[in-house]
């Protein structure tokens, strides 16, 4: 059966072509129900996907005070919610307005709330024909300006946007747009109506108003003035539109769907032999109506989905204003609902013609989209399409619109000043070819050639009393750990690795290590010597045994076996350091155990502070006997270089602390070499007549006096 109706008898299987309720979607109460025109699921569907493609997530929805109007713009507020969009209002306008009793205060009131609303884009989604008049002859909404309308199908359908001239002159709804139902052509229908005439159907019919509305001619009146020339083809389109049968096509397709029912179960009862006559129960013929699929003359699918709807097929159209001030619609895409998802929606912006009161395509969002290097806080008691956008925080970005959260660069990269991207971080690192580089580099290579000559001198010279008298063995071993502590500092210069991170600080300790025990083993010759010429010394046992070469082993060793643990234990290794330089990446050796590292300082400290005790306790023997003064002086300059390097370090980071500790090593190193042998080669290069053992043993003094 075929209706057009609301309500039907259960036992029946109606095919519906005009009813557009949502609750006959419910299978459970209406399980045979069936329609082919369009739903309004559907076209939120639509209405939604067009949302998103001209980016609308902030707009208005004005509908009536009817029943099914409010339950049907709820539904659509919802699904639009869920869609990530927002509503900024819901306007309902009284019904007593529709039956010509005007309620002005309520139209003003509503007038000035859409009026004063940031949502640009206002859906106008209503079944009664005359919500869009109220644009057209009230004026609190005739000057409502910079708004874009939109006009649901239920609407436009009763309004037949579809027929040219049929809108009256209404500029404020010039550049809205309406879903329309697709215009679909019935094959034969147009020559059919074109062929007939009163006298066709003598028995009355839906089309004997239209003769005496269009000819003032009744076929069936007893003084019929009809002359049976009158034909729909004489009428202009104004008067009789051939072309737009939007719920005759729905009819005619509702009549294809029960015949191919029909067909097929024609075809199923022939071949399992059974009687041809078509006597059947009307709850028979659900499964074949279930299960229909066939294609219209203009291509469009037609089946039925688990809720008995066929695929929705609209064309979206623009209204235009003509020259006579009246608005015509033009087609600018569609919507089909049964295409694969992402090509469901089919639109050329490019021909919208838009309100004169916008100059490009409207925008219609509560808070403007957060632009890249921004990220979105959401506003308290606001929907979340209002919020405010701030600036992504230090070392984080953001690379798209309105993103939810800023993103951090991956280590070695940091952001750009939009934080909009990340860029490489800049390596930094003491180098050679960073001027504080080169510097300490000459320094540390110019203080090791003076340390070679030195050697090289006290080799020269090794068989003149001076050289013997200070013990040259200790002074060899001295100036060979001295010149190996300078060229050492080199290590510390230049990308680090993890073999220089390794062994440069273990190289430094142990051979500068070398070079205080040298000095602490000189301090305790000296006492050595100065007690053997004493009478009844107690060490006089101890001149000439290798005591000072032993010392010199025994101190060294403490300092190795430190070096060892620490490299067994936690090595240093090269790291980067992200946090220090904004925008830079400091490449450096973390020294892995900060109390190994401390340790080795320490325990070169405290040799040097023995050396120094030592040398201080004989500082007032002759001068011309020993060297305790010299030694003083340099364990006093090398404790305040380091006892300075302690604080300086930990205040600096990156290439500075290496410096740092590259410029306490040079200078304590320069401190040692220049107290303890500067004023020898003066003496043998300058003051020869100095380097003899008379002078050295003082008995030149003695032989004046007499």
């Amino acid at each position: 059966m075929v209706s057009g109706f609301d309500v039907l008898p259960s036992t029946l299987e109606p095919i519906s072509y005009g009813v557009m309720n949502r609750p006959f979607n419910d299978r459970i109460e209406f399980p045979f129900f069936y329609r082919t025109v369009l739903n309004g699921y559907a076209q939120n569907q639509g209405l939604i996907q067009l949302l998103n493609f001209f980016g609308w997530n902030w707009v208005g929805i004005l509908t009536s005070e009817d029943e099914s109007d409010q339950r049907d713009s709820e539904e659509l507020k919802r699904e639009i919610i869920r869609s990530g969009n927002c509503v900024a209002f819901v306007e309902i306008m009284p019904v007593v307005f529709f039956l010509a009793v005007i309620p002005l205060k309520k139209i003003t009131a509503a007038a000035d709330n859409v009026s004063k609303s940031l949502a640009k884009v206002v859906i106008i989604y209503s079944s009664i024909n005359l919500l869009p008049s109220l644009f057209c002859f009230y004026p609190d909404f005739r000057n409502i300006k910079g708004k874009m309308w939109f006009i649901s199908v239920a609407i436009s359908s009763l309004i037949n946007f579809n027929r040219p001239g049929m809108i009256p002159a209404c500029e404020p709804l010039s550049g809205s747009l309406a879903f329309t139902i697709a215009k679909e052509q019935i094959p034969g229908f147009k020559d059919f109506l074109y062929s007939i005439n009163p006298s066709t159907f003598p028995e009355p019919s839906f089309l004997q108003p239209l003769w005496k509305e269009a000819f003032n001619c009744d076929p069936l009146s007893n003084v019929s003035n009809c002359t049976g020339k009158e034909m729909l083809s004489n009428l202009s389109h104004l008067q009789f539109d051939v072309d737009n049968f939007q719920f005759t096509y729905s009819l005619y397709t509702s009549i294809y769907v029960l015949a191919h029912a029909l067909h097929n179960m024609y075809l199923v009862k022939s071949q399992h032999g059974g009687d041809l006559k078509l006597e059947f129960h009307p709850w028979q013929l659900n499964h074949y109506i279930k299960t229909v699929r066939f294609k219209t003359p203009g291509g469009r699918e037609i089946f039925f989905d688990d809720k008995g709807n066929v695929p929705v097929y609209y064309d979206i159209v623009n209204l235009v204003q003509l020259q006579d001030g009246s608005l015509s619609s033009v087609k600018i895409g569609s919507f089909n609902q049964s295409a694969p998802e992402g090509h469901q929606l089919l639109l050329n912006s490019s021909a919208i013609f838009w309100n004169s009161y916008f100059d490009q395509t409207p925008s219609s969002v509560c808070s403007e989209n957060c632009a890249p290097g921004y990220r979105k806080i959401a506003l308290p008691m606001k929907p979340v399409c209002c919020f405010d956008c701030v600036p992504c925080s230090k070392g984080e970005f953001s690379n798209t619109t309105d993103a939810e959260n800023c993103m951090r660069c991956p280590e070695d990269h940091w952001p750009n000043e939009n934080h909009n991207d990340c860029l490489p971080r800049t390596i930094i690192f003491l180098s050679y070819e960073d001027p504080l580089g080169a510097v300490l580099a000459s320094v540390a290579i110019f203080f090791s050639i003076i340390s070679a000559l030195v050697l090289g001198i006290f080799i020269t010279f090794r068989d003149t009393p001076l050289v013997k008298a200070n013990n040259r063995d200790l002074s060899y071993i001295l100036l060979f750990s001295l010149m190996l502590t300078f060229l050492c500092s080199l290590v510390f210069i230049g990308q680090a690795g993890r073999v220089t991170c390794l062994l440069r600080q273990a190289a430094f300790g142990i051979i500068f290590t070398i070079a205080v025990s040298s000095v602490l083993a000189k301090a305790v010759t000296v006492v050595i010597a100065f007690s053997a010429t004493k009478p009844s010394g107690k060490l006089s046992k101890w001149v000439g045994t290798r005591v000072s070469s032993y010392l010199v082993l025994l101190c060294s060793s403490g300092e190795i076996v430190i070096c060892i643990l620490w490299l067994l234990i936690s090595p240093p290794f090269p790291e980067y350091d992200t946090k220090t330089v904004t925008g830079q990446m400091i490449l450096q050796c973390n020294e892995g155990s900060t109390i190994a590292f401390y340790s080795v300082i320490g325990y070169i400290g405290f040799l040097a502070f023995l050396s120094f005790i030592v040398a201080f306790l004989v500082r007032k023997l002759p001068d011309c006997f020993n060297e305790a003064q010299f030694i003083t002086f340099s364990m006093l300059v090398f404790c305040s270089v380091w006892v300075s390097f302690i604080p300086a370090y930990l205040s600096t980071k990156g290439k500075y602390m290496v410096a740092v500790e590259i410029f306490a090593i040079l200078a304590s190193s320069a401190g040692l070499l220049g107290c303890i042998f500067i004023p020898k080669c003066y003496i043998i290069l300058l003051r020869p007549d100095l380097n003899t053992r008379m002078h050295l043993t003082g008995k030149q003094h003695l032989t004046k006096s007499k």
